[in-house]
């Protein structure tokens, strides 16, 4: 027990059986002598052991000296957690750390049956955990009695802000007794955190552990920068590359979840899904399926998935990229736990690549840039793990030593290893053959160049060094209020350019023509992605030769009117008269006014006074 000092001999043994030979950081600062009655407010990394944490703080406070628990009755403490998952997930950790204490941990969660519960609060509990609405329910109905509590703990409180249970929250911490003991935990603490704690606490001790310093240090983190028509290729072929054992995909809607979930089962993937529309009973089945090795991948959205914890999750995709840093920082830090390492993969188009440098940037990660596993990378990453699979180091069984002597007579040496590695294969998905886009950061090489260059001016006129170069017409026009201004760079964009490989642009009304620099245009067209159709829809064709330009139809400047080069179209097709007047029919074009009916609407009922029908009253304007 030398190894537990400060810890009560019932849950010291606990441990023990449990396999712990040393505690984490957070774990060793919940047992300072200076914070044995006092209010804490502690922030450590997703996955550093909190659970164990927080019951190793409330044992001296529920058990005073006492070995055991005494009969139940109104409980003593009471755990508030963010979701049903993370709930139900800190009733069973606290259910074997307090196993030899005799303690009774009732559960009250969202989504399950409320009548069952009342029963069993009104049995009596040492412990209640639950999710902060179902909890104001059943205080509200009499039916939990808070008045005896001892300790409240606020498990992730951020997320439950995060959450909108801010009103919740206090009501529950209200309710309760003033000299409680409150325990908040938060993987960060915003101003909405310090605010509630210095609300609800007293003289609170601010702990933060070495781990909050280096906030997930475990993860490694990549970029990996993929054409936007690549994107749901480029995960199939992240999951290929590293076959986690468990791993988690998370899309920001519920549509994109059901999506990627139809996608990776018919590439036979062992997939789950996990989303808000989802009931309680099919949540559960999701996250017992990841867990028995049923199933290998989780598509989720970001409510989904707070706080759930998935043993051996060592991949985490983003497939749409977060809102914030904290999102990132929350999705991520559901794997590298407990010291085990882990990948965070984002998926970045290279459309909204600023985006994801800045979003790094503010979450004060660096990231490593990449392209995702090509088709080959994979079959290599499959080669290696056949070749090294501890399969070969068994020694063949008495009963398999005939049968493998059969073989090898039968078939030969060859046609056996080629035997097994179609059946290695037949059970893997094949991976996707990927645009190969740049990959260097925007601050630098051709990126660079490419930044710099959308901040020249726009020169119009051909240039006498553009050399060898390819038309590609463009399906938006003057009509469609097309501009260099924004045409330039959304093809650099979708088509991976600097400004310097785009030459001439012709607008005509309902379509554009652009020179692209020859040595580019290949590469231009891959990237766009065999559909040839960039952001908004836009569709691009390429052209044989080049156009004949002495055909090609002029703007037409509007009389008396500035014109801005070649920005917008001006037609004589614009109605004579003073338009503001013909709309208030006092005016202007009779064509105009009796093309369309600016009295009253036909069919319109005549007002009916007192005096029967007459003029419409005035009403006068206030």
């Amino acid at each position: 027990m030398t190894d537990f000092n400060g810890v009560v001999p019932a849950i010291a043994k606990a441990l023990v059986k449990r396999g712990y030979t040393e505690l984490t950081p957070v774990q060793k600062s919940m047992l300072d002598p200076a914070l044995a009655a006092s209010d804490a407010l502690v922030s450590a990394q997703t996955g550093s052991g909190k659970t164990v944490a927080f019951g190793l703080a409330l044992a001296p406070t529920l058990l005073e000296d006492a070995e055991r628990f005494g009969p139940a009755a109104e409980p003593l403490a009471l755990v508030i957690a963010p979701t049903r998952e993370l709930a139900l997930q800190v009733k069973r950790e606290l259910e074997w750390l307090y196993e030899a204490t005799g303690a009774l941990i009732v559960s009250c969660v969202g989504g399950m049956d409320i009548r069952s519960e009342r029963r069993a609060l009104e049995r009596g509990s040492h412990i209640v955990v639950g999710t902060p609405g179902r909890l104001c329910d059943h205080i509200r109905r009499n039916a939990l009695d808070i008045s005896g509590l001892k300790a409240v703990v606020l498990d992730e409180a951020d997320e439950m802000l995060d959450l909108g249970f801010r009103e919740d929250l206090e009501f529950i911490l209200d309710s309760s007794p003033d000299d409680r003991r409150t325990l908040m935990f938060s993987a960060t603490v915003p101003a909405a955190i310090a605010k509630l704690a210095k609300s609800y606490q007293k003289n609170a001790v601010r702990i933060a552990t070495a781990t909050e310093e280096k906030q997930h240090g475990d993860i490694e983190y990549r970029a990996l920068v993929v054409s936007p028509s690549d994107r749901e290729n480029a995960i199939i072929n992240v999951l290929r590359y590293y076959e986690a054992t468990n791993a988690i995909v998370f899309c920001s809607t519920r549509a994109a979840v059901n999506h990627l979930t139809a996608r990776f089962h018919n590439r036979n993937f062992n997939v789950v899904a996990l989303s808000g529309e989802l009931t309680q009973n099919e949540r559960s089945h999701a996250l017992q399926a990841m867990r028995d090795g049923r199933a290998r991948v989780c598509i989720a959205t970001d409510v989904a998935a707070r706080g759930i914890d998935l043993p051996g999750l060592d991949l985490v995709i983003h497939a749409d990229l977060p809102t914030n840093p904290e999102t990132l920082l929350h999705r991520s830090g559901r794997t590298g736990r407990a010291g085990r390492k882990g990948v965070s993969a984002l998926i970045v188009p290279l459309n909204v690549r600023r985006k994801a440098e800045r979003l790094l940037d503010n979450a004060g990660i660096s990231a490593a840039w990449a392209r995702p596993p090509s088709a080959e990378e994979v079959i290599a990453r499959d080669e290696a793990r056949l070749l090294a699979d501890p399969i070969f180091d068994e020694a063949p069984s008495e009963e398999t030593q005939d049968l493998v002597k059969r073989l090898l007579d039968t078939h030969g040496a060859e046609k056996l290893a080629t035997a097994f590695v179609n059946l290695y294969r037949s059970n893997q998905s094949a991976p996707e053959d990927l645009i190969e886009v740049a990959v260097q950061d925007s601050r630098g090489g051709k990126r660079r160049e490419h930044a710099e260059g959308l901040r020249e001016p726009y020169q119009k006129g051909p240039r006498d060094d553009f050399g060898a170069s390819v038309w590609f017409s463009i399906s938006v026009g003057r009509k469609q209020n097309a501009e260099p201004r924004w045409l330039i760079p959304m093809l650099c964009r979708n088509g991976n350019l600097t400004k310097r490989e785009i030459g001439a642009i012709k607008m005509q009304p309902e379509e554009t023509y652009v020179e692209i620099s020859a040595a580019s245009a290949d590469s231009f067209l891959q990237s766009i992605g065999p559909n040839k159709t960039m952001e908004r829809g836009i569709r691009v064709t390429p052209l044989n030769g080049t156009p004949d330009f002495s055909k090609l139809t002029a703007a037409k400047p509007y009389a008396g009117k500035k014109t801005f080069g070649e920005r917008r179209e001006f037609t004589d097709e614009r109605p004579k008269g003073n338009f503001r007047k013909e709309a208030r029919g006092e005016g202007g074009s009779d064509e105009r006014r009796d093309s369309k009916p600016w009295g009253k609407k036909p069919g319109k009922p005549k007002f009916e006074g007192k005096g029967g029908s007459g003029p419409k009253p005035k009403f006068s304007k206030k």
